[in-house]
């Protein structure tokens, strides 16, 4: 209950800017007020892992688009991985935000009977 009064308040502060009394108020009763989603909850050891995934995300995006740059890719394929067991909607969605992130992959699909489909960009060596 508290973590999403604190993450309402938070997209609040940063949607308007104001960080007056009279718009803490108002932010603090809109995020009372807001009713609150009941979906499964996601467990911690799922979470700290997509943070490891978010934090190698980074580099591994700036080492894909030197490689893009180097030794351009000059093939394409599509395959699909299989999402997690029991993954709630919004660690599918930062799945598909990681997938997407780097330069190389894009998720062109999500089949709700646990697949994503993903498009990839490839090196493969000439004959």
């Amino acid at each position: 209950m508290v973590g999403h009064l604190i993450l309402r308040l938070t997209i609040w502060f940063l949607l308007t800017a104001d960080f007056s009394l009279p718009n803490a108020i108002i932010g603090l009763s809109i995020s009372l007020l807001i009713p609150r989603s009941y979906t499964n909850p996601e467990a911690l050891k799922d979470w700290l892992l997509v943070l490891g995934k978010i934090l190698w995300a980074i580099p591994l995006a700036y080492i894909e688009a030197f490689e893009l740059i180097l030794r351009p890719h000059n093939d394409e394929d599509m395959v699909c991985e299989r999402v997690e067991e029991k993954r709630s909607h919004r660690l599918v969605f930062l799945d598909i935000f990681l997938i997407t992130f780097t330069p190389k992959t894009i998720v062109v699909q999500y089949h709700k009977e646990g697949w994503y489909e993903i498009h990839r960009v490839i090196r493969r060596e000439k004959p």
